[in-house]
């Protein structure tokens, strides 16, 4: 078997730091895959030849990382029904003669998601505007949560969103401006802190809401990975709500990639003890 055939890998800035290298190949190890998940730094200029690099090799696919997800698409084959609604990509799958854009961040979120509750016809309130709001918004959506409402400071990101989630997906989707305490309306499901408050090293950050309006009825999630137990995190299991930490989508986002790489279902505790040593060291 040709060895090069056997290549995934990512795209990333030179910048970026990717704990999620040493999760993919902990699963590779574990399931015997003679495979490589390599990290090619590749700037914005040499993009285009990088992609052109993976499918002259007969890469299985690759991951992108900031700032690529956009700028990656217009050299692709096609993209999935839920990127082209998000409109990024961070996983490319050969699929025959193929590249095609696909979109785990949303997706990882959701079969974290799940495993817990059913978003369908669920309240769900998202902190955040940036790219994982708008991935996970997308996928619950389709998920049939009947009301969003995006939170965020900045009102012009924040009002973007909402209308493309109302325009593109099934879902009533409402922007609240976030300029003082928030107040969780007692009707919510399901509570998402899709920014970036609270991540290494940053860990004594806190979202400003009123815990006095958190109550065990609502299930909260956090997507920062780093620590796991985020305040967020800590103050809502006080609270004896049911909480998801940010691991689970990142192990997810690995779980769903390989499986569209190699079409297998890895182990996905090999990938989160992986993440556990390295956030915890």
């Amino acid at each position: 078997m040709n060895f090069l055939s056997q290549l995934t890998g990512l795209f990333a800035h030179p910048a970026a730091e990717n704990p999620t290298v040493a999760m993919i190949e902990a699963a590779y190890q574990h399931h015997n895959l003679d495979w490589r998940y390599l990290t090619c730094e590749v700037t914005p200029k040499n993009l285009e030849d990088a992609v052109k690099g993976a499918r002259a090799m007969n890469w299985k696919g690759f991951n992108c990382s900031l700032p690529h997800k956009v700028e990656v698409i217009k050299y692709l084959d096609s993209l999935s029904e839920s990127a082209k609604i998000i409109g990024a990509v961070n996983c490319v799958v050969r699929r025959g003669d193929k590249l095609i854009g696909e979109n785990t961040d949303g997706k990882g979120f959701l079969q974290s998601l799940t495993e817990k509750i059913d978003p369908k016809n669920k309240s769900v309130i998202i902190f955040g505007a940036g790219g994982a709001a708008r991935a996970i918004g997308v996928e619950i959506a389709l998920a049939g949560a009947s009301n969003i409402t995006i939170v965020n400071r900045n009102q012009k990101r924040g009002n973007q969103l909402a209308q493309h989630l109302n325009s593109n997906t099934p879902a009533t989707v409402n922007f609240t401006p976030w300029l003082e305490t928030y107040d969780i309306p007692k009707n919510t499901n399901i509570l998402i802190n899709a920014t970036s408050i609270g991540l290494y090293p940053d860990v004594n950050a806190k979202l400003n809401i009123n815990l006095d309006t958190l109550t065990s009825n609502t299930l909260v999630a956090d997507v920062i990975p780093n620590p796991p137990q985020t305040n967020l995190i800590k103050d809502a299991n006080a609270k004896n709500c049911t909480t998801l930490d940010g691991l689970g989508m990142l192990v997810n986002q690995g779980v769903i990639g390989i499986k569209y790489w190699a079409n297998i279902d890895v182990d996905p505790t090999i990938m989160k003890q992986k993440l556990e040593q390295i956030f915890t060291a």
